[in-house]
Protein backbone atom coordinates (compact mmCIF):
# COMPACT_ATOMS: atom_id res chain seq x y z
CA UNK A 1 0.00 0.00 0.00
CA UNK A 2 2.80 2.40 0.86
CA UNK A 3 4.55 1.57 -2.38
CA UNK A 4 1.48 2.47 -4.49
CA UNK A 5 1.10 5.82 -2.76
CA UNK A 6 4.69 6.76 -3.39
CA UNK A 7 4.43 6.11 -7.12
CA UNK A 8 1.12 7.90 -7.74
CA UNK A 9 1.65 10.69 -10.23
CA UNK A 10 -1.60 12.69 -9.99
CA UNK A 11 -2.83 14.80 -7.12
CA UNK A 12 -6.56 14.86 -6.48
CA UNK A 13 -7.99 18.38 -6.77
CA UNK A 14 -5.54 19.66 -9.35
CA UNK A 15 -7.40 18.36 -12.36
CA UNK A 16 -5.13 16.92 -15.01
CA UNK A 17 -1.90 18.29 -13.63
CA UNK A 18 0.58 15.75 -12.48
CA UNK A 19 3.44 15.77 -10.06
CA UNK A 20 6.44 13.96 -11.33
CA UNK A 21 9.48 13.45 -9.23
CA UNK A 22 11.74 16.34 -10.09
CA UNK A 23 14.99 15.37 -11.59
CA UNK A 24 17.55 18.09 -11.22
CA UNK A 25 19.54 16.96 -14.20
CA UNK A 26 16.78 16.35 -16.76
CA UNK A 27 14.42 19.30 -16.06
CA UNK A 28 15.97 22.63 -15.07
CA UNK A 29 12.54 24.28 -15.43
CA UNK A 30 10.33 24.29 -12.27
CA UNK A 31 7.06 22.39 -12.37
CA UNK A 32 4.03 24.65 -12.66
CA UNK A 33 0.71 23.56 -11.26
CA UNK A 34 -2.56 24.80 -12.71
CA UNK A 35 -5.86 24.78 -10.93
CA UNK A 36 -9.23 26.48 -11.05
CA UNK A 37 -8.57 27.63 -7.48
CA UNK A 38 -5.49 29.64 -8.40
CA UNK A 39 -5.77 33.17 -9.75
CA UNK A 40 -4.85 33.82 -13.32
CA UNK A 41 -1.57 35.70 -13.88
CA UNK A 42 -3.50 38.25 -15.98
CA UNK A 43 -4.70 41.15 -13.86
CA UNK A 44 -8.34 42.04 -14.21
CA UNK A 45 -8.95 45.43 -15.77
CA UNK A 46 -11.96 47.55 -14.92
CA UNK A 47 -13.42 48.95 -18.17
CA UNK A 48 -15.03 51.84 -16.25
CA UNK A 49 -11.76 52.99 -14.75
CA UNK A 50 -10.16 56.03 -16.33
CA UNK A 51 -6.76 57.23 -15.22
CA UNK A 52 -7.71 60.89 -15.58
CA UNK A 53 -11.13 60.82 -13.93
CA UNK A 54 -11.30 61.60 -10.19
CA UNK A 55 -7.83 60.38 -9.37
CA UNK A 56 -8.19 57.12 -11.27
CA UNK A 57 -11.76 56.34 -10.23
CA UNK A 58 -14.73 56.50 -12.57
CA UNK A 59 -17.71 58.32 -11.09
CA UNK A 60 -21.14 58.42 -12.64
CA UNK A 61 -22.25 61.46 -10.66
CA UNK A 62 -20.48 64.48 -9.31
CA UNK A 63 -19.59 64.39 -5.62
CA UNK A 64 -21.92 67.31 -4.90
CA UNK A 65 -24.81 65.96 -6.98
CA UNK A 66 -27.47 67.84 -5.01
CA UNK A 67 -25.68 71.18 -5.47
CA UNK A 68 -27.66 72.87 -2.71
CA UNK A 69 -28.06 76.59 -2.94
CA UNK A 70 -29.53 78.90 -0.29
CA UNK A 71 -31.09 81.03 -3.01
CA UNK A 72 -33.34 78.13 -3.98
CA UNK A 73 -34.37 77.50 -0.38
CA UNK A 74 -35.09 81.18 0.29
CA UNK A 75 -36.94 81.88 -2.94
CA UNK A 76 -38.77 78.53 -2.74
CA UNK A 77 -40.03 79.26 0.76
CA UNK A 78 -41.14 82.76 -0.20
CA UNK A 79 -42.61 81.37 -3.41
CA UNK A 80 -44.76 78.96 -1.41
CA UNK A 81 -45.67 81.24 1.51
CA UNK A 82 -47.04 83.94 -0.82
CA UNK A 83 -49.69 81.85 -2.62
CA UNK A 84 -50.53 79.72 0.43
CA UNK A 85 -51.29 82.89 2.41
CA UNK A 86 -54.06 84.03 0.05
CA UNK A 87 -57.44 83.69 1.84
CA UNK A 88 -59.06 81.28 -0.63
CA UNK A 89 -60.56 78.58 1.63
CA UNK A 90 -63.69 80.04 3.22
CA UNK A 91 -61.99 83.39 3.79
CA UNK A 92 -58.93 81.77 5.37
CA UNK A 93 -55.55 80.89 3.90
CA UNK A 94 -53.91 77.46 3.84
CA UNK A 95 -51.03 78.72 5.99
CA UNK A 96 -53.48 80.27 8.45
CA UNK A 97 -55.52 77.06 8.69
CA UNK A 98 -52.37 74.99 9.17
CA UNK A 99 -51.00 77.23 11.95
CA UNK A 100 -54.45 77.42 13.56
CA UNK A 101 -54.66 73.62 13.65
CA UNK A 102 -51.19 73.46 15.21
CA UNK A 103 -52.40 75.76 17.99
CA UNK A 104 -55.55 73.68 18.50
CA UNK A 105 -53.52 70.48 18.78
CA UNK A 106 -51.01 72.04 21.17
CA UNK A 107 -53.86 73.04 23.50
CA UNK A 108 -54.15 69.38 24.57
CA UNK A 109 -50.44 68.74 24.23
CA UNK A 110 -49.59 65.41 25.84
CA UNK A 111 -52.25 63.82 23.67
CA UNK A 112 -51.48 63.71 19.94
CA UNK A 113 -53.88 64.71 17.17
CA UNK A 114 -56.70 62.31 16.36
CA UNK A 115 -56.87 60.69 12.93
CA UNK A 116 -60.04 62.67 12.17
CA UNK A 117 -58.39 65.99 13.05
CA UNK A 118 -58.20 68.55 10.20
CA UNK A 119 -54.57 69.10 11.24
CA UNK A 120 -53.46 66.16 9.06
CA UNK A 121 -55.14 67.51 5.93
CA UNK A 122 -53.64 70.99 6.36
CA UNK A 123 -50.21 69.63 7.27
CA UNK A 124 -49.99 67.25 4.29
CA UNK A 125 -51.35 69.83 1.83
CA UNK A 126 -49.09 72.61 3.07
CA UNK A 127 -45.93 70.48 3.06
CA UNK A 128 -46.70 68.87 -0.29
CA UNK A 129 -46.99 72.33 -1.83
CA UNK A 130 -43.77 73.46 -0.16
CA UNK A 131 -41.77 70.45 -1.34
CA UNK A 132 -43.11 70.75 -4.88
CA UNK A 133 -42.17 74.41 -4.92
CA UNK A 134 -38.66 73.65 -3.64
CA UNK A 135 -38.19 70.79 -6.13
CA UNK A 136 -39.29 72.81 -9.15
CA UNK A 137 -37.28 75.76 -7.85
CA UNK A 138 -34.14 73.60 -7.69
CA UNK A 139 -34.74 72.29 -11.20
CA UNK A 140 -35.42 75.74 -12.61
CA UNK A 141 -32.65 77.62 -10.81
CA UNK A 142 -29.92 75.07 -11.46
CA UNK A 143 -31.13 74.43 -14.99
CA UNK A 144 -30.88 78.13 -15.73
CA UNK A 145 -27.44 78.59 -14.13
CA UNK A 146 -26.01 75.54 -15.92
CA UNK A 147 -27.55 76.49 -19.30
CA UNK A 148 -29.90 73.51 -19.66
CA UNK A 149 -32.56 75.89 -20.92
Amino acid sequence: MAATMATASTVIGLGTSSLSSPSRISSPKPTSLTSAFLKSPVTARNPLSHASASGGKFTCFERNWLRTDFNVIGFGLIGWLAPSSIPAIGGKSLTGLFFESIGAELSHWPTGPALTSPFWLWMITWHLGLFLCLTFGQIGFKGRTEDYF
